[in-house]
């Protein structure tokens, strides 16, 4: 069966009729026709069976899903429903992934360009096997950690266009938006941070105790003098990488459905959409990527890791200094790795386009053990406890999106892709655009069981301090809150269920 019949098949197995006419059924969905509309309404709602899995459950990517071994490979897998040219785009986008930039002049005249600023040489460097960073090991140099940094505006102006969204947040005058800890050769990097940890005890129903560590982010050793005095740090984890494309797939109605900012049903949970300017159009539409949801779509995010990341200027953030500020001249002096026979930029056409179709087409891995009792009392556990309020489980992606591939997808994310409150235990205090300094992006679930597998550790939540699933439950707040008391009240056997189910997404 082909990848598009199988995901038809898969929505008219689950159609049966319902109690609304198809004008009042998903009226946003503008893709879909009356009898496609009662069909998707069907497929989305939440089960209320946990004695077995929902049909097509264990393929959360829809027909792009990656069924292939379990292996330090199971995120760098392709979409399994992508053409045979569009593989051979998925690779040589996968080399650039991974290519390693140097410093200019160099006799590799293609790969130069580094910096003269940067956090890693190359998207690999971060997204280690595509997959999710952590902070660093003891006596460890940050690579797949950083810190951004921005100030309050100073002036009516920086305000007026942090009001127009023209700026997302204003950034530190010296350091830029992104603290580099490493330069190019002749350069002095940006300084070097420490992290201390205050351990955090928290009681658990049953017995348990968990102990949760706070971390304290010190910047010194500072190359180019002091910061501003109000300069707000937050530190950052690279997120995987699977999926992209698909989250990107969704219609923009599925997501404003979600949202209820003034909380008018009093559910406590008041999620909202985070608007940005489209780096093409100048246009305000959502943002999906990023920890605050500041970016619109995979493109523009990959752009901006090209610039802030590896210092890599490409058509649509072509600035050939990367982050290096007016006050570090010397940065923006240094040598540079534009290549007049090979375009403007560093990274010029097809490179960034390249990179782009990588990131959007990086498989989804298959559910393991979905059909485990264990596996199913803990689904049970997630929606009881009032998880999927923000982790909503599934969507059908839009019949217009850019890639055939991503068109009419069932697919099982657990996001809403809104931004949340979690809490003063969580916030950063760093507004970026619509979000505030409290609230982050529900970040999607599926393949967080594979973390260790993938990448050998456990480190989740946006810096990384949660060193298991359970502790990144234990810090959730705010809207979060009455979800987190409930897995704390829980018996051991149905908290331990709990997590298994969120290892085997």
């Amino acid at each position: 069966m082909t990848p598009t019949r199988w995901c038809l098949s898969a929505l008219a197995a689950l159609a049966i009729a319902l109690p609304a006419t198809a004008d009042e059924i998903l009226p946003h969905r503008d893709d879909l026709t009356p009898k496609d509309r009662k069909r998707v309404a069907r497929i989305v709602a939440n089960s209320d069976d946990f004695s077995k899995p929902e049909k097509f459950e264990p393929m959360p990517g829809g027909a792009a899903t990656s069924r292939k071994r379990v292996n330090r490979d199971s995120f760098s897998h392709a979409s399994a429903n992508i053409t045979f040219e569009e593989e051979q785009t998925f690779k040589v986008g996968n080399g650039l992934f991974k290519k390693l930039w140097v410093s200019s002049p160099s006799s590799t005249q293609a790969s130069d360009g580094l910096g003269p600023l940067y956090n890693a040489r190359s998207c690999q460097g971060c997204h280690l096997k595509d997959g999710r960073g952590r902070p660093p090991l003891p006596g460890h140099e940050a690579v797949s950690l950083f810190l951004r940094l921005s100030i309050p505006a100073q002036t009516q102006e920086q305000q007026a266009l942090l009001d127009t969204k023209e700026l997302l947040r204003v950034p530190e005058p010296t350091y830029g938006g992104q603290f580099q800890i490493f330069a190019v050769p002749g350069l002095a990097g940006e300084g070097r941070f420490d992290i201390v940890h205050e351990d955090i005890t928290v009681p658990l129903n049953g017995g348990e105790v968990a102990v949760l560590q706070k971390p304290t982010y010190v910047v010194r050793d500072l190359g180019y003098g002091p910061m501003h005095p109000e300069t707000l740090i937050s530190p950052r984890v690279a997120p995987p990488m699977i999926g992209m494309g698909l989250l990107e797939a969704i219609h923009a109605g599925d997501i404003e459905q979600l949202a209820d900012p003034e909380d008018l049903d009093g559910d406590g949970i008041s999620g909202k959409v985070s608007m940005v300017r489209d780096p093409k159009t100048g246009d305000l539409t959502q943002g999906r990527f990023g920890w605050k949801a500041s970016n619109a779509n995979v493109r523009a995010q990959t752009a901006d890791a090209f610039s802030g990341d590896i210092g890599i200027g490409s058509p649509d953030k072509p600035a050939l200094w990367g982050d290096c500020t007016e006050n570090q001249s010397t940065c923006r002096e240094m040598r540079h790795g534009e290549q007049e026979r090979l375009g403007p930029t560093e990274a010029p056409d097809p490179v960034l386009d390249l990179v782009t179709f990588y990131s959007e087409n990086l498989a989804v891995p298959a559910r393991r053990n979905a059909d485990d009792p264990v596996v199913l009392k803990g689904k049970e556990v997630f929606h009881q406890s009032g998880c999927t309020s923000c982790h909503q489980p599934k969507f059908v992606t839009s019949r217009k999106a850019a890639n055939k591939a991503h068109r009419f997808q069932l697919i099982w994310p657990y996001s809403d892709l809104l931004l949340h409150d979690m809490g003063e235990g969580l916030a950063d205090g760093r507004p970026v655009g619509d979000a505030s300094g409290r609230e982050w992006r529900t970040p999607p679930l599926w393949g967080i069981g594979l973390t260790e597998t993938v990448n050998g550790h456990t480190r989740f939540l946006h810096d990384g301090r949660a060193r298991s699933l359970l502790e990144a439950v234990l810090w959730h707040g705010g809207e979060a809150e009455a979800a987190r008391n409930a897995v704390v009240a829980l018996e051991p056997d149905d908290r331990a269920a709990l997590i298994r189910f969120l290892e085997s997404l």
